[in-house]
């Protein structure tokens, strides 16, 4: 019987191999490294393995000494050592690849001899190869190459500590760029090709016929996810002497035209039909103006300098170790349809916003979700087949409102929680996981003169922290989830008074103004990264957040289920406003008729009472008020 240790589990690869590993008769078990705060991953991941009970997870952590691990209980159990845990990722800064790369391979090495294990399997890359120029085989290593980025040096400094330690039996496999499964096209996140995938479905809306001519756009190598653990799989186990090496790669060259054709092809666009007899110049490092286009179509600066390959990859040794496996790589045209399919329908950042309006298995926050815009928002949203996650301070409340979804057959969950509590938003966070979208509608409203409120700051500043610091809170923390998934939407609840300036609201159309003001400018940040902000400039809404304004009640308010569909347009359209045409009337008024918008709303002030019950007894009498209103500026006119 077999016992494996491995590392990084919880990745696109590890949690795969996994998998491989149990299906095999011979396993007796599989020890895997998890964080500690990656415990939930590790619970989702077992959740798809055919036999969890002989997954024994290992906390500890790669960059920790001995990876932080007591090693007396595994010691002289293991067999295979398998490492994973790595930054894959080219725009991550040199200090995380190093921790994660170089340290955390050297504390696997060490781990590995302490508990005696009988073999090394070293997950490298290609990227070893650096820049490199011509034929690179298994059997090549260090030929003098230069690596032009944190993740390419640190890789080849990784493999150089296995190489050159002596005390375990090794391995190393070297994969490409991994895309998704060949036969699903499921993938994890947005990396690598897919960062193209938007420019290419833009280019889908002109007529496919039509030729288009590029320059040589040089080499790259892809391989799929399943090609590459179903190859390890096997080659783990077979008998081959310490320090072979694997390429699971393409074998020689793969050129960038014919990958940006098969997702045409698979996409409706365009393809390019002729190669002009130019090349593009190799890119060192992309300035700043490009950088700022490459971020408006959605593809990282760091990305463009690796995008051609100039090192051919010998992958014969491999393919021949392979023989009798049943394992092969595919064409990458064959499958290409298939990583098409599987970004369109869960990685695209436009299609959730603007495909069919479908929340379909979408996880929708919804703050302050226990009555009102909230509670009617929620209801409308489980209708539409999202996940409703709902939060406010009221679990008794909250039930109410959930046990209405499910009555419905929408599905939904309870996270109470006071937003104005830090410690509480930060365990909401790590309780939400991860999310689609985040409704920031909870928030108070106070209604009160400016000259009422002279010795009132305490209103100013709780109205600033349910409706701008809680909501704000609550977004950072939700935020490196949707990026590290390529999409995601905020929408914030603000107020038509944005656009009025309405009078007796200072407090609270500062609060709001505040909001609307964070999200416009994160929205320019998060573009490219498929997070998108949106305000909804809610008019005035019959909610018990009015109820104790008694002037309210004869007016015609809109009612909570209208509120949330205008919530519901935000969830489901583009732009970046939601908002009613009153709305936009006065906003134009106030930029075209400045003066005339001003007395306007003074003279609304002065005819309406006041809410605080001793400002009432003072109130001047309304018709005197806009007698007094339409004289004065006749007055100074005729003087």
């Amino acid at each position: 019987m077999t016992t494996y240790f491995v590392t990084g589990v919880t990745g696109f690869l590890g949690r795969r191999l996994v998998e491989r590993l149990l299906e095999r008769p011979d396993c007796a078990a599989v020890h895997v490294l998890v964080r500690p705060r990656s415990m939930e991953r590790f619970t989702a991941a077992a959740a798809r393995w055919s036999r969890p009970d002989l997954v024994i997870p290992v906390v500890g952590d790669l960059t920790e000494p001995g990876l932080g691990v007591d090693p007396a209980p595994l010691t002289g159990r293991i067999d295979h050592v398998v490492h994973f845990g790595a930054v894959y990722d080219l725009t991550a800064s040199d200090a995380a690849n190093r921790a994660a790369n170089v340290d955390g391979t050297a504390h696997v090495v060490e781990f590995a001899a302490v508990v005696g294990a009988r073999l090394l399997h070293h997950v490298s890359s290609i990227a070893v190869a650096g820049d490199h120029r011509g034929r690179f085989t298994e059997a090549d290593f260090d030929l003098g190459q230069r690596h032009h980025s944190p993740y390419h040096a640190t890789k080849f400094a990784a493999e150089k500590l296995v190489r050159d330690q002596d005390k375990v039996p090794y391995r190393v496999y070297r994969p490409a760029a991994v895309v998704g499964d060949s036969r699903t096209g499921e993938t994890d996140k947005v990396d690598g090709p897919y960062y193209f995938l938007p420019a290419l479905a833009r280019l889908a809306r002109l007529p496919s016929a039509l030729p288009l001519a590029a320059p040589d756009l040089g080499a790259t190598n892809l391989v799929p996810v399943d090609y590459v653990v179903e190859a390890m799989a096997h080659l783990m186990h077979v008998d081959a002497p310490s320090g072979t090496t694997y390429h699971l790669a393409e074998n020689g060259e793969q050129r960038v035209v014919d990958v940006v054709n098969a997702f045409a092809r698979a996409m409706g666009a365009p393809r390019i039909r002729t190669t002009l007899p130019v090349a593009l110049p190799r890119v060192r490092k992309v300035g700043p103006v490009a950088d700022a286009v490459l971020a408006e179509l959605g593809v990282p600066g760091a990305v463009l300098p690796h995008l051609d390959l100039p090192t051919v990859f010998d992958s014969s040794a491999t393919v021949a170790a392979l023989v009798g496996s049943g394992v092969t790589l595919p064409e990458f045209d064959s499958y290409a349809d298939k990583l098409v399919s599987y970004w369109a329908e869960h990685l695209d950042p436009e299609r959730p916003w603007l495909r069919a309006g479908s929340l379909r298995g979408r996880r929708v926050v919804v703050t302050g979700a226990s009555s009102g815009i909230g509670r009617a928002t929620a209801v409308a949203a489980g209708r539409r087949g999202a996940v409703v996650l709902l939060v406010a301070r009221r679990q008794a409340e909250l039930d109410q409102v959930r046990a209405e979804i499910e009555a419905a057959g929408g599905t939904a969950s309870v996270h109470p929680c006071d937003l104005t509590d830090a410690d509480a938003v930060d365990a909401l966070v790590k309780d939400l996981g991860v999310v689609d979208v985040l409704v920031n509608n909870a928030g108070r409203s106070i209604r009160r003169s400016v000259r009422l409120s002279v010795d009132r700051l305490h209103d100013y500043e709780r109205t600033m922290s349910l409706n701008y610091f809680a909501p704000l809170r609550l977004t950072l923390g939700l935020l490196p989830g949707m990026r590290a998934r390529g999409f995601g939407r905020i929408v914030n609840v603000t107020t038509m008074g944005l656009q009025t300036d309405t009078p007796r609201f200072a407090a609270y159309v500062a609060s709001k103004s505040a909001l609307e003001a964070f999200g416009r400018a994160a929205g320019r940040e998060l573009l490219a990264d498929g997070v998108t902000v949106v305000s909804v400039r809610m008019p005035l809404v019959r909610t018990p957040m009015i109820g104790p304004t008694a002037v309210y009640r004869g007016l015609p308010v809109m009612s909570p289920d209208r509120a949330a569909a205008m919530v519901l347009r935000a969830l489901t359209t583009g732009g970046e406003v939601v908002q009613r045409p009153e709305g936009f009337a006065m906003e134009l008024l106030r930029v075209f008729a400045p003066s005339l918008a001003r007395q306007l709303l003074n003279i609304a002030y002065r005819v309406s009472p006041e809410s605080a019950p001793e400002a009432r007894r003072r109130a001047e009498r309304p018709m005197a008020v806009l007698a007094t209103a339409l004289v004065r500026p006749l007055w100074r006119r005729l003087r």
